[in-house]
């Protein structure tokens, strides 16, 4: 299973990112499963929060390359119907109606940064390591770029999604794309839970739509996203910068 998902009885669920070979990067069968799980958690009235974390050394690497290398090889319609399908998960788990926490660690990179502007509260490992890296692969963070701008502002995205630097759990602290860094996750994430248990779940739910509905009213974001990143994976750019990441060589314009 690409994921792990566990409740208890007061209702706190864990989804767990399995794939730790890889670093949780995700696939196809991530991505759906990801949807999934948020679409069917937020319709059970028994659940008060939800805790996104990952398995093995890293919370998420992003997406796959070798899936984003199939996808190059597609035309730009079909990578506009994939992307738009990551964009759908991005949104689904951003507006599930129950509060989500994420604990991350290991490499938050690309997609991962999205996984994190996504949650609702997010509590760091010290040694953490985040970075906005797709303009290194030649591409651009256009379906995360909503909710990383959301959560981080223009000033902050600006630098890092247009250098592909790296920055530290204390940096991510300090620009807002975590709320707290910790050296011992699950302690840290206790009184967070209980937050969310003592809370009105409609209210919450209500809290969560009322924000979205300011924040991104009359637009389609997912649309508009999906096609900026289907052509630019489908790009003589996008495919020389996967192909040489995978290739373990430079880009034709790192020299």
């Amino acid at each position: 299973m690409s994921i792990l998902i566990d409740s208890d009885a007061q209702g706190v669920t864990r989804v767990t990112l399995n794939r730790p070979e890889v670093h949780n990067a995700f696939n196809e069968g991530m991505i759906g499963d990801l949807k999934e799980a948020f679409s069917d958690l937020g319709k059970q009235d028994g659940i008060r929060v939800i805790v996104l974390n990952g398995a093995g050394r890293s919370f998420s690497a992003g997406a796959d390359l070798n899936w984003m290398r199939r996808a190059a090889e597609q035309d730009e319609e079909m990578n506009r119907e994939d992307a738009r399908g990551l964009a759908e998960m991005f949104e689904t788990i951003n507006a599930c109606p129950k509060p989500v926490i994420g604990l991350v660690h290991g490499g938050v990179f690309g997609g991962g940064v999205g996984l994190t502007a996504c949650c609702d509260v997010v509590v760091a490992a010290p040694g953490t390591q985040f970075g906005l890296t797709e303009v290194r692969l030649g591409l651009i963070p256009a379906v995360i770029s909503p909710f990383v701008l959301s959560k981080i502002g223009m000033s902050a995205s600006r630098r890092y999604m247009l250098s592909g630097e790296r920055f530290d759990a204390t940096e991510a602290l300090r620009i807002g794309l975590v709320h707290q860094v910790a050296d011992d996750l699950e302690v840290a994430a206790q009184p967070l839970i209980q937050a969310f248990v003592e809370a009105a779940p409609a209210a919450v739910a209500d809290i969560k739509d009322l924000l979205s509905d300011i924040a991104h009213k009359g637009t389609d974001i997912a649309g508009k996203t999906a096609s900026r990143i289907a052509a630019r994976r489908a790009s003589d750019e996008g495919r020389e910068g996967i192909g040489a990441f995978l290739d373990k060589r430079k880009p034709q314009w790192d020299v």
